[in-house]
């Protein structure tokens, strides 16, 4: 069996993937490029992606291709139907990411609404230093006890969020599809209506494109702090960039785009530099303890497919 890893670089140089020698042959490749793609596919009975998209304009080089495993949970840069109808099979993993992008999602709340970003630049700039004054409380910030924390999907790393919201004395609504038991479940209009954070973490599919849309971004209150771990494009990024510049909304975090990494004309330029604003480059998901566990998922996914138990099978 050979393993080709097509885009390593993208789960970190600083993990090794010597345990896959355990099952099969192993190469890895830090990217591939279009130009590359054939070369690099050649032979490989699994690859392994991150990033990369595999769809019918590059699938048909890989003659001997048998199964693609997805180091991630979304697997919308994977053309589904082409697979199925080629025989080749496709897992993802599941849940090894909640700690470290329920992690993040609240280091970004928890700064953004202190306005760690001002505070700090004061003492940085040396103006804290000249100013005389043993403190300073401006711009003012809030206790987080006692506000609302919406939560728009209600998976793994939702429910995390939510146990870590509550334990800081916040009040939890949840927005998901089929409400359940023992959780304030409301409608969309109703979450981005009364909450002091909207925290987004649904995967991206045609039901929650461009959920968080102009007008629902327009039913915010005027210092809510959005934050999106989930996908780029299921946010209006213009009209939150415009709701920022506007100040119609408090603050924004965001860790992942609609194009990756946004180019020069992405809406994100005109306020990034601003300090009520938080942009990571899509590393919530990366924690060195995260993608460790990410490799041994994906490991136990092959061996699964070999041995026919279709293990986190996603086609």
């Amino acid at each position: 069996m050979k393993i080709v890893f097509l885009d390593a670089a993208t789960i970190g140089d600083d993990l090794t993937y010597e345990s896959f020698e355990e099952i099969g042959e192993i190469v890895v490749y830090p990217t591939t490029s279009e130009i590359e793609f054939e070369e690099h596919i050649q032979g490989a009975d699994v690859v392994v992606i991150n990033k990369l998209k595999l769809n019918a304009s590059n699938l048909p080089k890989a003659s001997k291709l048998k199964l693609i495993c997805l180091a991630a949970t979304g697997f919308d840069n994977v053309d589904l139907d082409y697979c199925r109808k080629a025989g080749i099979g496709v897992c993802n993993v599941i849940g090894y990411s909640t700690q470290s992008v329920a992690q993040l999602t609240l280091s970004m709340a928890l700064s953004l609404y202190t306005h760690l970003n001002e505070y700090t630049e004061f003492v940085r700039s040396g103006e804290y230093t000249q100013n005389g004054l043993a403190n300073r409380l401006s711009p003012v910030y809030h206790e987080i006890a006692g506000k609302t924390w919406g939560i728009v999907g209600y998976g793994n790393i939702g429910k995390q969020v939510a146990r870590v919201a509550e334990a800081m004395g916040c009040r939890v609504l949840v927005y998901k599809r089929t409400p359940i038991e023992d959780t304030e479940c409301v409608d969309f209009n109703t979450i981005c209506q009364k909450s002091d954070i909207l925290s987004l973490h649904v995967p991206l599919n045609d039901e929650t494109r461009n959920l968080l849309d102009k007008e629902h971004i327009a039913m915010l209150k005027k210092d809510a702090v959005v934050i999106n771990v989930a996908r780029g494009a299921v946010a209006d990024e213009a009209a939150l960039a415009d709701a920022i510049l506007k100040e119609r909304i408090g603050a924004l975090g965001v860790d992942v785009y609609s194009k990756e990494p946004f180019d020069a004309e992405h809406p994100f330029n005109k306020i990034k530099h601003l300090p009520n604003v938080l942009l990571t480059p899509h590393m919530a998901w990366g924690g060195y303890e995260t993608r460790v566990r990410l490799l041994g998922e994906i490991k136990e996914n092959v061996i699964s497919f070999y041995t026919r138990k279709n293990r986190c099978r996603v086609d």
